[in-house]
């Protein structure tokens, strides 16, 4: 009877594994699938694969992170700012820092640039070299008038290879490099 007990607990623990190992497969299938969905242009097919793969794996980061992506570009940024926040939620420190950036830039096309500051501030915080999360909190800090604040952030993106800094400084002060420390 304690063998067959045994047997019996060591069936379920196998089949509970080959469940959870088809879930990770389907999960992933989802999510290529939404991948090759996206590359042609299909975002509402890949909304829904994405979805799927989350449905089946709900801590699946990379599938939060790409349906914001699609989300963002159907202009459903409510919905872009709720994955991103997942991606912050669930993600290792490099998914975070690309979460927040991201999330900072629908905000910013939201028109929200106090918020959008302040995702980039985060994305800053974890990734200090995030060249690109300096540009766009300058552009934020620009639209909500912090013009000190905006230069800094500029020259700092700059400072890190952000070509789009670099022109934009170039075009309005051109100086600029003489005041880099």
């Amino acid at each position: 009877m304690k063998r067959l007990a045994i047997l019996f607990l060591l069936a379920i623990a196998g089949m509970t594994a080959f469940v959870n190992l088809c879930s990770a497969e389907s999960a992933n299938t989802y999510f290529n699938q939404g991948l090759a969905s996206h590359k042609t242009g299909d975002l509402k097919e890949a909304v829904r694969l994405y979805s799927r793969a989350i449905d089946t794996d709900n801590r699946f980061v990379m599938a939060y992170q790409m349906r914001g992506a699609a989300w963002q570009k159907l202009k459903q940024y409510q919905k872009a700012i709720a994955d991103y926040s997942m991606v912050i939620e669930l993600g290792e420190p490099y998914f975070q820092s690309v979460g927040y950036f991201n999330r900072g830039i629908v905000k910013n096309m939201s028109g929200n640039y106090g918020d959008a500051a302040a995702d980039f501030t985060f994305a800053i915080n974890i990734d200090r070299k995030m060249a690109a999360a300096y540009f766009h909190r300058g552009i934020a800090r620009l639209k909500s008038g912090d013009q000190t604040g905006q230069l800094d952030d500029f020259m700092q993106a700059a400072r890190l290879g952000d070509l789009d800094a670099e022109r934009w400084l170039d075009k309005t002060n051109p100086d600029w490099k003489q005041n880099i420390k």
